[in-house]
Parts: C-alpha cells; structure tokens; sequence
C-alpha cells in the first residue's frame, strides 16, 4: 500500500505553493502518493498518512492559513507523522544556516512532536499583492532566494523517513 502525503501551504503570492509543489513532486519521485493543497482548501486530514505543512513568513509570523490549518486539524495531525517549512527571508541567509521557527511555529512543533522543521529563502517579485510587499519592492529588497536544490534534498529527506517506516 502506498503512503499517502499532504502538503498544505498557506501562501499570498505564490511563492510558498511553488515550494509545496516542488516537495510534491520530490515525495511522488520517491514512491509515494503526494498531492500539494492550499491549506485553506483542505476540509479532512484522515484520508493521508503524514503530512507537510508549508507557511510563508510575514512580520514574524506564520501564514494565518497554515496557523489555521495546525488548529483545525490539530486532532488528526497529532496522529501522523508531520513536517514543517517556512519560507520567507528575502536574503542568502536560509541557504547559508539552519533559520529557526517563528515563536509561534516553535510552540506548534512542540505542540504536535513534529518530525522537523526547515526554513527556506522566500520569493517577492514585482506585482505582489500588499502594500507591505510593494515597499519592499520599492525599496529594491526583492528577489527570489529559494534553493530548490536544497527544498528537494529536505523532501527527499521527508520521503526517506516515510519509506523507512513503511
């Protein structure tokens, strides 16, 4: 029988879901039956065995669909093996160093045992949606910043760990 993944993302312009996606595919190379879903989208937990949960960062926090998701789900989630990611600075720095979680996010891998946690470079490009986003842009402190060859070798890490269990 084939495991079965989610990987839920929370998102606001894109960049996030293009991550989730990319672990999709990554999981489904690897043998398993994997499906990325925005988070808001998602109604039931229990037709998956594991689960991905993805968040872009914002001022600090989490995406409000990814928090929302952990909450809604909290049952089901406590139940399966589970992964999280950011994706947010707007600089090297994610694929230089391990990036901590957000506090909030800290508590919520504490909160539900999480198997790990990755931070990964964030994506801001010209027509973003917010004003926050559009000074930023202004401000030339825009660029894409994720490592796809390190988001990949994160999912293969994910998927080694499901196929080892399986």
């Amino acid at each position: 029988m084939t495991t079965k993944v989610l990987v839920a993302y929370g998102t606001t312009n894109g960049s996030t879901a293009q991550i989730a996606e990319a672990v999709a595919e990554v999981l489904r190379k690897e043998g398993l039956a994997a499906e990325a879903m925005p988070a808001r989208t998602v109604e039931r937990v229990s037709p998956y065995d594991a689960v991905v949960v993805g968040g872009g960062l914002y001022a600090g926090r989490w995406h409000k669909d990814s928090r929302r998701f952990l909450r809604r789900h909290r049952r089901e989630l406590a139940e399966r093996p589970l992964w999280l990611f950011s994706s947010g600075p707007l600089d090297p720095s994610a694929s230089e160093r391990d990036i901590p979680p957000v506090p909030g996010l800290k508590r919520a891998m504490n909160r539900f045992d999480t198997r790990g946690h990755v931070t990964f470079g964030g994506c801001l490009e010209e027509g973003a949606k917010g004003w926050v986003a559009r000074m930023i842009i202004k401000n030339g402190k825009d660029g894409d910043f994720r490592d796809f060859t390190q988001i990949e070798d994160w999912a293969r890490t994910v998927a080694d760990e499901l196929v080892a269990k399986g």
